[in-house]
């Protein structure tokens, strides 16, 4: 039998009503003759009873070993699990939970953030083929030594993929609050549209940029067996969106090349340091040093002066202060903010760049720095354009209309 992976997050699973709206998807997934597993996140958001943040509230200011967290951590999921396993029963579903350790998901021991090695999904396949449904704490995992761990912010997602791929399923569907993948935040732009379809690349690059509808670690693992993900609402019906491969034939899906650009995302919550160097070197020490204490830099420019790049604001501070044991000048400019244009389309199309700094230029928008990729052109403004920008970027690109992220192409000479 075919088998399919359903994720559902905590605002699924959140009330008696909503979990009741779960189960008649799990419902109809066996009903067309799925082997189903179903992976679960703790329920609610913070201030919710057994959400992830309101059990890591419960600490205070009390230390406790990332070992001990973690074991606090992971009981959300299997509370959530548990309560949805009954329903299940009382609905004359066979089902059974697992916790992600008897589930046999397998991780190295970084506590809080930790990677999944290997799953052995023989305990799985034997319950779906006596006909249960099995539940899966997301979110969890343990080492070779039996410890428990978690894996960090969106772990669920990973399960749910890392799931999906040791078992060969047809698909994972991960169900949320939102009816799919759209062309920007509907907070910000209120007639973003939902993409019916969108490639592994550009739903990756979305996340990392701010898009908070799939981790991208999931989205890599999805990737390297094309196993094809539908990110779709809970409580409607409606289609979703389709992750695949670019390729088609792996799923019959094929996306047009002509859709140039496919959305604009944002990020928040950084800082831009620029450091001087009178001498010209010194680049060598500073990067490093940054990596001994865990801290993350992006929009990297180095000129034989001086650099420039970001972090996040809340390490800038500290940051700052490495620099400058250094011997080095650190200027700082907090409040800044990431907007991408993604696409996978806009490789060897000219014009985009173009279009995005006349665009922004005519807003009164500053461009603090700029860097692009194959699919993504990132440009840093101040906190206080963040919005207008993802606003006259999205309005620019003609995304609310359904078009294909058209872009002006700019003659030379």
């Amino acid at each position: 039998m075919k088998v399919l992976v359903q994720k559902f997050g905590g605002t699924s699973v959140a009330s008696p009503e909503q979990r009741l709206v779960v189960t008649g998807h799990i419902e109809r997934a066996c009903r067309v003759g799925y082997q189903v597993v179903v992976v679960v996140s703790a329920m609610g958001r913070r201030g919710a009873p057994y959400a992830t943040d309101t059990l890591l509230e419960l600490l205070g200011d009390n230390e406790v070993e990332p070992r001990e967290r973690d074991l606090l951590l992971a009981c959300g999921e299997v509370i959530s699990g548990v309560v949805l396993t009954g329903l299940l029963k009382s609905k004359d579903l066979p089902a059974v939970f697992l916790t992600g350790g008897q589930a046999g998901i397998i991780t190295d021991a970084q506590f809080g953030d930790a990677r999944i090695l290997r799953v052995e999904p023989r305990r799985i396949q034997s319950y779906l083929d006596q006909g249960r449904v099995v539940v899966v704490a997301g979110f969890q995992g343990v080492t070779e030594s039996g410890e428990v761990t978690t894996l960090g912010r969106g772990g669920s997602d990973t399960t749910a993929v890392a799931l999906g791929v040791a078992l060969g399923a047809e698909a994972v569907e991960i169900f949320t609050d939102v009816d799919g993948v759209k062309t920007a935040d509907p907070h910000i732009v209120s007639d973003a549209r939902t993409l019916s379809t969108i490639t592994y690349n550009e739903v990756c690059q979305m996340a990392y940029e701010g898009a908070k509808v799939i981790h991208p670690r999931a989205v890599e693992i999805a990737r390297q067996k094309n196993i094809p993900l539908r990110i779709k609402s809970t409580f409607n019906d409606g289609p979703g969106t389709l992750v695949v491969a670019w390729q088609p034939g792996v799923t019959g899906v094929h996306i047009s090349r002509d859709r140039v650009i496919t959305g604009i995302t944002h990020m928040d919550g950084l800082t831009q340091l620029r450091v001087s160097l009178p001498s010209g070197e010194g680049a060598g020490e500073v990067f490093p040093l940054l990596a001994q204490n865990n801290i993350s830099v992006d929009f990297i420019n180095i000129f034989p002066g001086e650099l420039v790049f970001t972090v996040k604001s809340e390490v800038a501070r500290q940051a700052r202060e490495l620099i400058e044991g250094l011997g080095l000048k650190v200027t700082a400019r907090p409040g800044c903010a990431k907007v991408a244009t993604v696409g996978a389309g806009m490789r060897g199309v000219p014009g985009v760049m173009a279009t995005i700094v006349t665009a922004l230029e005519r807003e009164g928008i500053k461009i603090l720095q700029s860097a692009d990729s194959y699919t993504s052109i990132w440009c840093l403004v101040d906190r206080k354009d963040m919005e207008r920008a993802v606003q006259t970027l999205h309005r620019e690109f003609k995304l609310n209309d359904g078009k294909t992220g058209e872009v002006k192409v700019y003659a030379v000479g």
